[in-house]
């Protein structure tokens, strides 16, 4: 018998232009037209200045491994310990939060500011989720 499954994400209106992203391998974020302020978690306005004038284009799925904790406990249904629990700075600005694969899950391994790339893991046919690397060269 299979244990629990992951929770997931429920895209919405606003968010839905990222998870096409995410199933199209691509990391898409949000421009403020106003005022040039690159923002996620996605939303219909700006968080610096407010404008509704935003557009959405494909990062570069690049970034640093900003703040990490690792994770020991079975606490959450889908996971298995240890894990990282990490907060990526993406080369345009914004963090957002995700794990680190491919990696030790020590803090030997996960060094503050190493650098990463995105990696998507497709969990069915709606979602696929956007989880950090150490980036190849």
């Amino acid at each position: 018998m299979a244990g629990p499954s992951r929770a997931l994400p429920k895209p919405t209106p606003e968010t839905q232009h990222f998870w096409d992203g995410t199933r199209a391998n691509e990391l898409r974020l949000q421009r403020c037209d106003d005022c040039s302020h690159v923002y996620f978690p996605p939303r219909p306005f700006c968080p610096s200045c407010a404008s509704r004038k935003v557009s959405v284009f494909k990062a570069s799925g690049r970034g640093k491994l900003y703040s990490y904790v690792i994770n020991h406990r079975p606490a959450a249904p889908g996971f298995t310990p240890p894990y990282a629990i990490a907060v990526v700075e993406l080369d345009e600005g914004p963090r957002m939060m995700s794990n680190i694969l491919d990696c030790p899950q020590t803090p030997e391994a996960l060094v503050l500011d190493m650098p990463l790339e995105v990696a998507f893991e497709a969990i069915d046919d709606k979602i696929t989720l956007p989880q950090f690397r150490p980036a190849k060269g």
